[in-house]
């Protein structure tokens, strides 16, 4: 099982914590044990300053592992201080952590973790917006084209919807309203509003 969570710790920090836990069934590896056995268990913390998404604080813990000499790697995932969490972590994750430079249930959580940063960035603007804060860069402008456009950037190219030559960029960068979400439409629905009314609509 993962699981990862996005805090807004600060106007210009994000904590970013996930953790992997690996149980296997009762009885499977100590006979008539009625509970489950965890055999790996481990969380990552990462502090991400916005909007550069810069790593300037991480920390990796082991709480459950098989062998007595995993947690020598911990200290190891400090490397992760300074890099970006957007584009190109992954990549990085896998050149610092892969195979024997790392922990091969430590390294998988990160990759799950890095989308979980990005998007929970609408959600970090939204809250500084709230608040009056700009450090995060206010919340997402969809008064013009443009400025939908600069509002959707970090999106491009991050799935099929976003494409750069898909139908639903084409249409903002030809001037076209941003699409109500359908989350927005539902809970609209759900309370008896009209979701056309929706302030992201403009």
């Amino acid at each position: 099982a993962y699981v990862v969570r996005a805090y807004r710790k600060d106007s210009r920090t994000l904590l970013l914590r996930g953790a992997v836990r690996d149980q296997k069934p009762p009885g499977l590896y100590v006979p008539d044990d009625p509970e489950p056995l965890t055999i790996h268990h481990m969380i990552v913390d990462l502090h991400i300053t916005v909007p550069t998404l810069e790593i300037v604080q991480a920390k990796a813990v082991m709480e459950m592992h098989p062998h007595q000499h995993c947690r020598q790697i911990e200290d190891h995932y400090q490397k992760l201080v300074g890099l970006s969490i957007a584009r190109g972590f992954t990549h990085k994750v896998r050149e610092l952590f892969g195979g024997p430079r790392g922990c091969t249930h430590t390294t998988a959580l990160l990759q799950a973790m890095a989308p979980v940063a990005i998007q929970s960035m609408w959600s970090f603007r939204m809250a500084a917006a709230r608040e009056g804060t700009e450090a995060a860069g206010g919340a997402p402008d969809f008064s013009t084209a443009e400025a939908r456009l600069r509002a959707v950037a970090t999106n491009l190219n991050t799935c099929h919807i976003w494409a750069e030559d898909g139908e639903q960029v084409t249409g903002i960068r030809n001037g076209g309203p941003m699409e109500v979400p359908v989350w927005i439409a539902k809970r609209y629905a759900e309370l008896g509003r009209d979701s056309t009314t929706w302030r992201h609509q403009d």
